[in-house]
């Protein structure tokens, strides 16, 4: 058998995130840009996913102004650098069974994550599920980081934050 790629349905996948701090937590939705999942032998063997930090929402932020600060903070430099960096990249560079490596890649810096996936194909439509835990001090977002700074109180922010990985994706 030979490799089958699948691109990625865009609006039919999505990415929800959690960051956690002391007193509670955040989250929202990313935006998946574009990208493909490679089958070798039916298995997942690799994949490529352009992710838009430009698309960042805030679900549980419901006043308006409030949210648009709170967008405003998390595309700044304390966060992700939406203006410079508007794209991250996870490319998956190795899977056994269900588990898979990547290279993530946010603001220019690049960090190895190992994550577990469920992969279903049904006739041409593949569906790929999984949860990548992400330690944003790794990528230069130090901002309320108890590895930064001290005597935070109930200001600080958890380094790892989620992202709940849907993707559906059809043959090319």
């Amino acid at each position: 058998m030979e490799n089958q790629k699948f691109e990625v349905v865009v609006p039919q996948s999505n990415i929800d995130w959690v960051g956690k701090k002391v007193t509670g937590a955040h989250n929202g939705t990313i935006a998946i840009k574009e990208g493909e999942i490679i089958l070798s032998e039916g298995k997942l063997s690799g994949g490529k996913f352009i992710i838009d930090t430009t698309s960042i929402k805030i679900l549980d932020v419901i006043d308006p102004s409030l949210n648009a600060q709170f967008w405003g903070h998390l595309a700044s430099d304390d966060f992700f650098s939406s203006e410079k960096f508007p794209e991250a990249i996870l490319e998956i560079t190795s899977v056994a069974g269900n588990y898979v490596e990547g290279n993530l890649t946010i603001k220019d810096i690049t960090h190895a994550v190992g994550f577990d996936v469920a992969v279903n194909v049904t006739g041409d439509v593949l569906t790929a599920t999984g949860v990548v835990v992400v330690d944003r001090t790794k990528f230069g977002m130090k901002f309320r980081s108890g590895n930064f700074f001290q005597n935070l109180g109930d200001t600080l922010i958890y380094n790892d934050f989620e992202l709940n990985v849907n993707i559906t994706a059809k043959a090319a």
